[in-house]
């Protein structure tokens, strides 16, 4: 199994990687099959002591169709990037060897999925996530609020996945390699820049 590199001062701890994958909310599964890399997008919850990570799929997507008994996944969690121009380097003056980079905030979870159709699991997979991902909004939207005729009807069509977690790796590329008033400065123009970019700056406050 190989993960992401990582050079030290980007790595982070295992309870950092794990809050990656949360502020993400939603990452890339990618698995293989015979006819190559696949991937499908979906959402994620973190099992409390973090041995799984459970999504859904659309049923209509082939994606889950190749995910035999224990097919190992690779999920991928992106929670901040942005570009980063040496014309934000103030040492550049001194020192004009400086090349473009990206910043970013990213975590991968290696493990093996398993796929379920069974309704009353899917239920209770949508249920803790809307429950999740609704949690602080007011109101709380909440699938019982849906007739249950339309509500399994919905459940019919997507399937359940659930990875069971070998390893996690997280990464915080946040210009700690570069002078502080590089860095400093990296963070000064990305706080007054695009969204992206704004988010990437909070990280590196």
């Amino acid at each position: 199994m190989r993960v992401v590199y990582v050079p030290p001062h980007f790595r982070v701890d295992a309870d950092a990687a794990w809050r990656i994958v949360s502020d993400a909310g939603a990452g890339v599964l990618v698995i293989s099959t015979p006819k190559g890399l696949a991937s499908v997008f979906a959402p994620v919850i973190v099992s409390d002591d973090r041995g799984t990570l459970t999504s859904h799929v659309a049923r209509a997507n082939s994606w889950w169709r190749s995910v035999e008994p224990d097919t190992e996944v690779l999920a991928l969690f992106l929670a901040a990037s942005a570009y980063v121009t040496p014309s934000n380097y103030p040492s550049r003056v001194e020192n004009p060897n400086t090349v473009p980079t990206w910043n970013y905030v990213a975590a991968e979870v290696h493990g093996r999925a398993t796929i379920h159709t069974d309704l009353e699991w899917k239920l209770d997979q949508v249920s803790t996530l809307t429950r999740h991902f609704e949690a602080g909004r007011d109101p709380e939207w909440r699938i019982d609020d849906l007739d249950e005729h339309y509500r399994d009807q919905q459940l019919t069509a997507i399937v359940g996945v659930e990875i069971t977690v070998t390893s996690i790796e997280g990464k915080e590329k946040l210009s700690q390699n570069r002078p502080d008033v590089d860095r400093e400065n990296v963070r000064d123009q990305f706080a007054v820049g695009s969204l992206a970019e704004r988010t990437v700056a909070k990280r590196m406050e």
